[in-house]
């Protein structure tokens, strides 16, 4: 299992590389916020968790304030 963090750390760093030579980081940095949405919504179709009212909300936060940063940064 070892082997396959530091594969994935190496892919998300190299991912992490491509996306700052596209955009610049004020519009790249915020989309690291969506990990989380990302995380709660695989966690909730893979596992079977529940998500509760406050986790919705901030999933819905999240979301728009990713939104609002990228739309006006460009």
């Amino acid at each position: 299992w070892l082997w396959a963090g530091i594969l994935c750390y190496v892919v998300s760093l190299c991912v992490w590389l491509i996306a700052l030579s596209r955009v610049s980081v004020n519009v790249a940095y915020p989309m690291l916020s969506l990990g989380y949405v990302m995380a709660a919504v695989l966690a909730w179709v893979v596992f079977g968790e529940r998500l509760n009212p406050i986790q919705m909300i901030g999933i819905a936060v999240i979301i728009l304030g990713v939104y609002m940063l990228t739309r006006t940064s460009a």
